[in-house]
């Protein structure tokens, strides 16, 4: 039988204590990797709160590290600590319960803010009392190295896009890397806990509420720092099979407008799917082919993979 869950820590800094009803409450999750970054970032704004969720790392060096980071900070601070891995979705689900604002905020943990008055900026967008707005996100100050050159520009072509182009496809266009959310709509709609390991939760989400509430998009960028090398790109997008899969049954009208279900409905009709995968995978993998080749093969690769399921 397994043990019951320790009960949620939870620490606030002194920042915390006293401190009026914010209206943003900024809302970041992490796991086995420090928001400290992020955190420091974050310049003190008046009616703004920060929520950290541990998702279950259990390193105690990352926890002071964050402790440090919170009791040095001049915005009101809660840090959640949860002794297991409850997921995305759930995670994010729990940090609103803890928040206290009339907005949320959702940002990564990988997240870093390209505009000194990132949050000034947001403050300002909820005046007009929208529902859900994305503010997108960039490479502005991504590392570099040769090593993330495939997810670069994967990333530049595919996810760093204007707020003009987001908005033809709203729903599709919608990550929790830099996302508002007013309360009684995330009260309306909160995410599918079903969804487990990577990926889809949010675009799912979304997908729901574009429906009754509408979805808007600005330019107000966060980079997005926590590139990864191919072989973790792989990993993740076998690991998205299965919310692929859920979000295919729950929204079929939806998923079949985009170009990677077609292509995916394409490639289930060819023989030795497998050996097609292989083949992908080890271009990818091959730091002999030229970036873009590599590229268009982890794009083909996750089609392959999504193929099992449409």
């Amino acid at each position: 039988m397994t043990a019951p869950a320790a009960p949620p820590s939870v620490i606030s800094n002194a920042a915390h204590d006293g401190a009026p009803k914010p209206r943003l409450s900024v809302l970041i999750p992490f796991y086995k990797e420090s928001p400290s970054t992020l955190l420091r970032a974050l310049r003190p704004v008046a009616g703004v709160e920060v929520v950290v969720l541990d998702d279950g790392s259990n390193q105690s060096e990352l926890t002071q590290d964050v402790l440090s980071t919170i009791d040095d900070m001049a915005l009101p601070v809660t840090f959640i600590s949860l002794s297991r891995n409850e997921g995305r979705a759930r995670g994010r689900n729990r940090l609103t319960q803890a928040a206290r604002g009339d907005y949320f905020l959702c940002l990564d943990a990988d997240m870093l803010p390209d505009a000194p008055d990132f949050l000034t900026r947001w403050l300002a967008v909820m005046d007009s009392d929208p529902a859900v707005v994305f503010g997108g996100f960039s490479l502005q100050q991504a590392p570099t190295d040769r090593s993330f050159a495939i997810h670069r520009l994967m990333a530049a072509k595919s996810d760093c896009l204007d707020a003009a182009t987001r908005r033809q496809t709203p729903e599709k266009y919608v990550f929790t890397s830099n996302l508002l959310i007013r309360r009684d709509v995330f009260a309306a709609q909160d995410f599918d806990g079903t969804f487990t390991g990577w990926g889809w939760e949010d675009v799912e989400w979304a997908m729901r509420v574009a429906q009754t509430f509408g979805v808007q998009h600005i330019d107000n960028t966060a980079t997005h720092l926590g590139l990864d090398p191919a072989d973790i790109l792989i990993r993740k997008y076998e690991q998205s099979v299965g919310n692929f899969a859920r979000v295919v049954q729950k929204h079929p009208e939806v998923v079949a407008t985009y170009p990677s279900y077609r292509v995916a409905r394409l490639i289930r009709k060819l023989p030795l799917r497998g050996a097609l995968r292989t083949a992908l995978r080890t271009v990818v993998r091959s730091g002999a082919a030229p970036v873009r080749a590599r590229a268009f093969a982890l794009r083909l690769y996750r089609a392959a993979l999504y193929a099992e399921v449409v």
